[in-house]
């Protein structure tokens, strides 16, 4: 964790750096009044200076000296989330003996690969959309994919209840009724939606990779932990990410893995 000097640190940091939640998450817990800094509740923007106590719904927050990153399967049915209220929540689901929280969100109708970590920072840099780090699914629709349909999903498809134009992203034909495709953002839902525009509708959805971290052969509701290989590129491939806020200038066309595999024309259907 940073060190704490006499200014300390955001408190939604502190939190998201001791690994109880994402940055993100920490600010909806600390609205709710569920975060205390010594005897006082904790409001939004409020720092830890060093020696304070933090609370987390009653509990003392202590620093976990274990870094932690696992690779799991979550199947269909489970949700990304610490919430203890959601009967199906991916933590009680694991049931790993130290506190970690998902790196974003798979749906509940969805299975595939999602990142556990107690690393705010970490969560941050992959997450950030304007970080451009890369996601691919494997998608199963209702109906034939058509020329018109791949080629649509890759140029870009308006979304027009969450007001966006999705980025232009990888499309791969993979049989009459599949398709591989890489995403370089991740709004809610949002292949789902995108398949909805075409008149499309979405009959399995799995994630086999973020980044360098592949799916693999990792049984559904299974984990383990990330190798110092991957987790060495991983690193490398976060060095120049930023964990706040990001829009990039200019969006690249393109993803920059496997680009080998893929070509701007769309696949023929």
């Amino acid at each position: 964790m940073a060190a704490l000097d006499k200014e300390g640190i955001r408190i939604n940091k502190y939190l998201s750096e001791s690994g109880v939640c994402s940055r993100r998450e920490a600010d909806r817990q600390i609205a709710l009044g569920n975060v205390m800094i010594g005897n006082q509740t904790a409001e939004v923007g409020d720092r830890v200076l060093s020696g304070q106590q933090v609370l987390f719904r009653g509990q003392e927050i202590q620093k976990e000296a274990e870094e932690i990153l696992l690779l799991v399967h979550k199947p269909v049915g489970i949700v990304c989330t610490a919430e203890k209220r959601e009967k199906h929540n991916i933590v009680d689901f694991l049931s790993y003996p130290k506190r970690i929280y998902p790196v974003g969100r798979l749906d509940k109708d969805s299975s595939g690969l999602l990142l556990m970590t107690n690393q705010g920072d970490l969560v941050n840099k992959i997450m950030r959309a304007g970080n451009m780090h890369e996601k691919e699914y494997l998608v199963t629709v209702n109906k034939p994919l058509t020329q018109e349909f791949l080629r649509g999903m890759a140029q870009g498809v308006p979304l027009k209840e969450l007001q966006i134009m999705t980025r232009k992203c990888l499309v791969e034909k993979v049989d009459v009724k599949t398709f591989r495709i890489i995403l370089t953002q991740g709004v809610n839902r949002q292949i789902r939606r995108m398949c909805e525009y075409f008149n499309y509708r979405v009959v399995a959805l799995q994630r086999v990779r973020i980044m360098n971290l592949k799916l693999g052969d990792l049984a559904p509701g299974t984990y383990r932990e990330i190798s110092a290989r991957e987790l060495a590129e991983l690193k490398r491939e976060l060095q120049y990410s930023a964990s706040t806020p990001v829009r990039p200038a200019s969006e690249p066309q393109w993803g920059v893995r496997e680009r080998a595999k893929f070509t701007k024309k769309a696949p023929k259907g």
